[in-house]
């Protein structure tokens, strides 16, 4: 057996050598109430290609984003890869163990990584960014604990626009910090006013832009408040793609950018593996998670790179560590560099302007549907729609249409029941003129 080398001997063997009798004896810590009294309800084992067969047959039942209209977004985004992101990123230079420990031999990766930092830096308007987060959502919640070490407080203001995915991640990493959460509930109405929620325990507002219904705003102010009450000002980004058009976080006057990268280079790949992007003002360099790779110069003069910095890290320095991630999306943040490169300034401008105008495009075809009502004043490639009934049902009924018709409210905020009756709707350059035709005639006829 390829997967199963171990004879009954090996085992008897084993559990003699750690000195209990039967397999059941490791599990006599687990309550009896979380352990299976029958086998798992899974078929029994078969060959290779058995098994192939019935995984495609499996997948097959899948209605995907390229075999029908989609309207999907809320944090994971359909954006097109160019075919030589897949060729690059699998070339041999960059297929290599993921931890630079030794640059002598890892420069191609080093050096990646250090344009990788220096592309985040510049679209979110900061100084400083490392060399990644898991993901969106973790790197939401290692911002909210920096910022409680920068300001030496344990108070962290979760706006009513920020994903909920994000408010759960950040919540549960700052329950085992004893820091107090004020979250905010659902800003629906757009009129939110954070500012008067900060005191002196604040240690920083986190807020999103565009946020979780798709609206876009100035946090200029906010950033303002904030740093007037000694607090900071974290601004997330899910759909990084934004920033080709928007006002950068830097320039409203964040002091961390928390961001998910997804939508350039990577796939949405059933929500994952992504990449995490994050960055900071230079004076907060120390306090930074994650990993930063520097540029330097080799004994011959010659220019290098190297990960610097790095007593930050657990690795290193375990009890003073800022952060218990101590890896990163390397490939995921290739893969990313290696398209925002491809693109350029002038293509990441245009690719923002695309993904508005088929927003713009298809807000006013929904809009002005019978019993449907447009809830954002501004929006870049995602709005939300109040239906006249459960949005849930609705795209259940629209997805047997073969219509990927959105994300409906209750999904993501399944215990506000306010709620259930709104459509989060995205559309990006995948998006064409027949899809947003097939979704207005197939809620015209849903909604009857």
């Amino acid at each position: 057996m390829r997967y199963l080398p171990l004879t009954d001997e090996d085992r008897r063997a084993m559990l003699a050598t750690i000195g209990v009798g039967r397999v059941e004896d490791l599990y006599r810590g687990v309550p009896s109430a979380a352990l299976l009294d029958k086998p798992v309800d899974l078929p029994a084992h078969a060959g290779e290609i058995e098994v192939e067969r019935r995984i495609r047959r499996f997948a097959a039942r899948n209605l995907g984003a390229s075999s029908a209209p989609f309207f999907l977004g809320a944090g994971n985004y359909f954006h097109h890869v160019p075919a030589s992101v897949d060729h690059l990123i699998q070339r041999s230079e960059y297929l290599t163990s993921y931890t630079p420990y030794q640059p002598e031999i890892s420069q191609g990766t080093l050096q990646a990584l250090f344009e990788f930092q220096t592309q985040v830096a510049l679209i979110t308007g900061m100084e400083i960014a490392n060399a990644s987060m898991y993901d969106g959502a973790t790197a939401c919640a290692e911002a909210a604990l920096m910022a409680c070490r920068v300001a030496r407080r344990d108070r962290i203001v979760l706006s009513g626009g920020l994903h909920p995915h994000y408010r759960d991640v950040t919540e549960t990493s700052a329950r085992f910090m004893n820091i107090e959460i004020a979250a905010l509930p659902a800003d629906v109405s757009g009129n939110e006013d954070a500012s008067a929620t900060i005191d002196a325990d604040t240690s920083c507002v986190i807020v999103q832009n565009p946020d979780v219904f798709g609206r876009v705003r100035d946090y200029s102010a906010l950033a303002d408040a904030c740093h007037a009450k000694g607090a900071l000002l974290v601004v997330v980004v899910n759909e990084i793609v934004s920033l080709g058009a928007l006002m950068s976080p830097g320039d409203m006057g964040a002091d961390i950018v928390a961001a998910e990268g997804q939508s350039l280079g990577n796939p949405m790949s059933f929500g994952g593996p992504h990449v995490g992007l994050f960055a900071v003002r230079e004076k907060f360099l120390r306090q930074m998670p994650g990993r930063l790779c520097g540029e330097t110069i080799d004994a011959d003069g010659k220019r290098g790179w190297v990960l610097t910095l790095s007593t930050r890290e657990q690795h290193i320095r375990r009890e003073k560590a800022t952060s218990n991630i101590c890896t990163n999306s390397g490939l995921c943040a290739l893969a990313f560099t290696i398209h925002l490169t491809l693109l350029g300034e002038a293509g990441f401008t245009r690719l923002a302007e695309v993904n508005h105008a088929k927003a713009s495009v298809l807000a006013k075809k929904l809009g002005s549907l019978k019993g449907v009502e447009l809830l954002n004043d501004t929006f870049f490639n995602e709005f939300t729609l109040r239906l006249p009934k459960n949005a849930t049902e609705v795209v259940d009924a629209l997805a047997k249409r073969d219509i990927l018709a959105g994300v409906p409210g209750g999904r993501l905020f399944p215990k506000d029941k306010g709620l259930a009756n709104l459509l989060l709707v995205a559309a990006t350059e995948m998006t064409t003129d027949e899809d947003m035709d097939r979704l207005a005639d197939g809620l015209t006829e849903v909604l009857k």
